[in-house]
């Protein structure tokens, strides 16, 4: 499917009534800040890689939403697309809740992998969603990301990571948990090869996503506002019975004490990438590209 396909959503109208008369309305016409409050224009938010106006908080994107701003001209081959998760462990409404995911994003799951190019260096990417199981890590996440870690060992290209996730996806248990020993060893595999790997943290992730391949990275970078760790914030302060500090666990703070190498705006995160791709990497030449 193309990925512009995505984004052409059907509208729907929601009935105003005021005091003349009923008019309509596209649904979703305003949208409201959750930090600041702001109402603007979902238009306009668009335009600004919805990214506030008024706060500079970053809204989150679809895993297609990103692609689409991070590839050259939005062009991607997914990798992987049908692999859809089983239920081994007859999880009590796990299969509804999968149908459920699909059928209101489009998606088989968590993450989308694939290939492109960014700045016409070409590219293993892999992007998480929270929209589908909150990000959850499962079996066909940990699967799908693996595979695309094997091909870029294979193809000898960079790796880049998008991250966002609720954490391990209780509904598979310790297959779920295995996931993230699979990925990290991946990785290893990747590092041994001489690999690039560029691990980019959204808002917000945590458990065991977190505690394996979003930490992994040659470079991590993480967005502005974008909290990530093992536990979250109440948890932690409910164990140890301490207020935390101010900013806590969010992309900011981590940076202050060398979890992050930066934290990039998102305005600016594909003209970065570009630049450590250039750093890291060479271009390929036109005949080398003929020539696959």
């Amino acid at each position: 499917m193309a990925i512009k396909d995505f984004f052409q959503k059907k509208r729907k109208y929601a009935t105003i009534p005021s005091e003349q008369s009923k008019r309509e309305i596209p649904e979703g016409i305003m949208s409201k800040c959750p930090k600041c409050g702001t109402i603007q224009y979902s238009k306009e938010l668009g335009k600004n890689l919805k990214v506030c106006t008024s706060c500079d908080y970053h809204n989150k994107l679809s895993a297609f939403e990103r692609i689409e701003i991070t590839m050259d001209d939005g062009r991607f081959f997914e990798f992987d697309r049908d692999m859809i998760s089983e239920d081994p462990l007859e999880f009590p409404d796990y299969v509804n809740k999968l149908t459920r995911s699909m059928e209101s994003t489009g998606l088989r799951d968590a993450v989308v992998t694939g290939e492109g190019t960014i700045g016409g260096y070409p590219v293993i990417v892999a992007v998480m969603t929270a929209d589908f199981f909150l990000g959850t890590l499962g079996s066909v996440v940990g699967e799908k990301i693996t595979r695309a870690i094997e091909t870029a060992i294979q193809k000898k290209y960079p790796l880049i990571i998008f991250s966002t996730s609720g954490g391990a996806r209780t509904q598979e248990s310790i297959l779920s948990l295995m996931q993230m020993a699979k990925t990290s060893a991946a990785l290893a595999k990747l590092d041994d090869a001489g690999g690039l790997y560029i691990s980019i943290i959204t808002e917000p992730t945590y458990g065991g996503v977190s505690a394996s391949f979003a930490m992994l990275g040659d470079i991590i970078i993480a967005e502005p506002g974008a909290r990530f760790g093992f536990a979250g914030r109440i948890v932690i302060e409910e164990t140890i019975r301490q207020k935390l500090p101010e900013g806590f666990q969010t992309a900011e703070f981590n940076h202050k004490h060398g979890q992050l190498d930066k934290v990039i705006h998102r305005k600016e995160l594909r003209s970065s990438l570009i630049k450590l791709l250039e750093l890291h990497t060479v271009k390929p030449t036109k005949e080398a590209s003929a020539n696959g």
